[in-house]
């Protein structure tokens, strides 16, 4: 049988559960159509998700069509979760995408889209709630191809058909200029090559009906069965984590795709740590197997120090995830113990390694970092059902991140006596939302392979910090480009502290010269209001210091406008009630995380926070020098005439690479 992995992606009541149940259940794998509203939905099985009636958490079901078999993870639909989505999509070998016919293409949706396009998985979408009166498949089709890809195509306009329509097929092949010149030359298009190009992400199938009614999900799955192709694997082992979960005993679960070879209990999988068991669920059930083949999916229970996104054997990481949280909560422990708090959060960043949890014992105080309201709800009503545990959160403040705008080189000395090292750094900016990359361009005649190694390994072994407000530093590339060890006095630990005050030291430089730059968090908005609250709608948005594209001033069916554009996460907070107030419970507000970018008010938040870079010891950019057989702190300013090694760059050549 062919084996494939697909996740079941969709804005938030798109109806993906509901899809997810009605193939399930024509596939014959349920008896019965399960539904969200009747909170018996095989896929939501949490009590918290029955309550709410959303998904909150990635789960796993298997079904078996003609020689298909198909293994599905449903991911929440919720923006607030979709760090969690995203840990899922690097697994897949195809996902589906599920549109609403009477909502189209949503914020969410498009977002979904361009992570989709990240991780390179092909793509199914299925149009659902064509059961609704007044919808049509075609309007959502022009929709797909005006806005996500021409390649959208209608495989089975009328729901009925399983193959594909001859109509469509010169529409295929005109997706691909090889494609089409063959075409064109035979007037035959092989299902082979239409696989190809699905498998390729020039063609997207497009089904339609309704999962609730079961209408067009027969078609669907034929032609999942017909159209996806599965992968071939290498024979040495690998796997990838794309989830930790921990069961109601608070047994710890990492959830691997196999990528090579195979998996058997008491294989090692990581250090000396074996895979002592090996569980494929299906809903909340789960079989012990005794072997886990190249492309399948299984939990292993007892592991610890694995993490979403991590490379098992000969597998490699995952991406750095795109969504981030933009965010910070501080914890009102009420009458709760701020231990037992803290051991529930560790447990819970476990799962989400983007809540960030961190404790200031200084100040006695826990932080989480969240995407927005609704994960803080879920967060707090999770720390009650499974831990016990009744607290509060604070009102939230924003994430900031630092990064520079021209080329640096920074120098790290440590050499307390009896202890050498120094380093130089080359830090660059880089393209807005590319995070930190690390390279060395730096000769083993300079600086053997063992001390290049330190040096790169210790860039990435903790957040590096800006010199503004400490925010963490992000969109630069840092680059070993030069150092000296010492035969008789190195070890591994004098270029670490070398190698984070050259960053620091850098940095300071650059904050002299006023080439750093503090970045905040944006929001990409969707307000729709009445036609006569436009202007104020667009006053607003321009005192809140965001831009609006021009919109279009024709109602739409409900009678509302639509005004899209950006603004800063710290504005548009607290805006939605302003909306609904205005509009008298009529207009709406969607916003979705479009990156960081210049922080709009960024003396007053400097002000503000008065951050001391020079103060903060744990990242100090200060140096280490040696005398008269005692170590001596050398000021970062000073570091330059101290430095032991030229530098390898004249202040021209960085202002040439930036």
């Amino acid at each position: 049988m062919t084996h494939i992995v697909t996740g079941i992606v969709a804005h938030v009541d798109a109806g993906k559960t509901t899809l997810s149940e009605a193939l399930l259940y024509r596939a014959g794998a349920r008896a019965q159509l399960g539904r969200v509203d009747n909170g018996d939905a095989f896929l939501d099985p949490d009590d918290l998700e029955k309550r709410r009636g959303i998904t909150i958490f990635s789960h796993q079901a298997s079904l078996q069509y003609h020689d298909l078999n198909l293994t599905m993870l449903d991911t929440p639909g919720h923006v607030d979760f979709a760090a969690q989505t995203e840990q899922v999509l690097s697994v897949l070998d195809y996902a589906i995408l599920v549109v609403s016919a009477t909502d189209g293409i949503q914020g969410y949706t498009r977002t979904l889209w361009r992570l989709l396009q990240r991780y390179q998985v092909p793509t199914f979408i299925f149009i659902n709630k064509l059961d609704v009166a007044g919808t049509t498949a075609q309007p959502i089709i022009d929709q797909l191809q005006a806005e996500l890809s021409p390649g959208c195509l209608a495989f089975n306009p009328t729901g009925d058909e399983a193959t594909l329509p001859a109509a469509v097929v010169e529409d295929v092949a005109m997706q691909d200029d090889d494609v089409l010149a063959a075409y064109l030359e035979t007037g035959k298009l092989a299902d082979t090559t239409v696989q190809q190009m699905i498998r390729e992400r020039k063609v997207f199938p497009c089904y339609v009906g309704s999962a609730l009614k079961v209408a067009g999900v027969d078609a669907f799955l034929a032609g999942l069965a017909h159209w996806t192709t599965p992968q071939t694997y290498p024979q040495d082992f690998g796997a990838q984590v794309f989830k930790i979960s921990h069961t109601a005993k608070h047994e710890r679960l990492t959830w691997v795709r196999v990528t090579g070879g195979e998996l058997r209990p008491k294989d090692l999988v990581l250090g000396e740590q074996k895979a002592n068991q090996l569980r494929v669920y299906n809903g909340e059930k789960f079989t012990a197997e005794p072997v886990i083949k190249a492309g399948d999916v299984c939990a292993i229970p007892g592991l610890v120090a694995t993490f979403p996104g991590q490379g098992l054997g000969q597998a490699a990481y995952a991406a750095t995830p795109a969504m981030q949280p933009v965010l910070t909560y501080t914890l009102d422990p009420q009458a709760e113990d701020l231990h037992a708090c803290l051991t529930a959060l560790r447990e819970l960043e476990d799962e989400d390694p983007q809540l960030h949890v961190s404790w200031s014992s200084q100040l006695q105080e826990l932080r989480v970092q969240i995407m927005g309201d609704v994960q803080l709800e879920i967060l707090e009503q999770i720390l009650v059902d499974r831990f016990h545990l009744t607290v509060g959160f604070d009102a939230g403040s924003i994430l900031y991140r630092e990064t520079i705008t021209q080329a640096v080189e920074g120098v790290g000395h440590f050499e307390p006596l009896r202890h050498y090292a120094e380093v130089h750094v080359l830090i660059q900016p880089q393209p807005r939302g590319s995070g930190l990359s690390f390279a060395a361009d730096c000769s083993l005649e300079v600086l053997g392979k063992n001390w290049q190694h330190q040096v790169l390994t210790n860039l990435q072994a903790k957040t590096q910090l800006g010199v503004l407000v400490g925010a963490p530093l992000t969109d630069v590339k840092l680059t070993l480009v030069t150092g000296r060890a010492s035969i008789v006095h190195s070890v591994g630990g004098d270029f670490r502290e070398a190698t984070w005050r050259a960053v620091r030291q850098g940095l300071m430089i650059a904050k002299t010269a006023q080439h750093c730059q503090l970045l905040e968090p944006w929001y990409r908005f969707r307000l729709e209001v009445g036609q006569n609250q436009l202007g104020r709608a667009m006053s607003d948005i321009q005192r809140l210091h965001g831009s609006f594209e021009t919109p279009d001033s024709t109602p739409s069916a409900t009678g509302l406008v639509t005004l899209t554009g950006v603004a800063p996460v710290s504005e548009l907070q607290g805006y939605s009630q302003e909306v609904r107030a205005y509009t008298h419970g009529q207009g709406q507000l969607e916003c979705l995380i479009d990156g960081y970018r210049p922080c709009h008010n960024a003396v007053d938040v400097i002000t503000e926070q008065a951050y001391d870079p020079v103060a903060d010891l744990p990242n100090t950019p200060d140096s280490v020098f040696c005398a008269h057989g005692a170590g001596y702190p050398v000021k970062w300013d000073q570091v330059p005439d101290a430095a032991h090694v030229p530098y390898a760059y004249t202040p021209a050549e960085l202002a040439a690479l930036a």
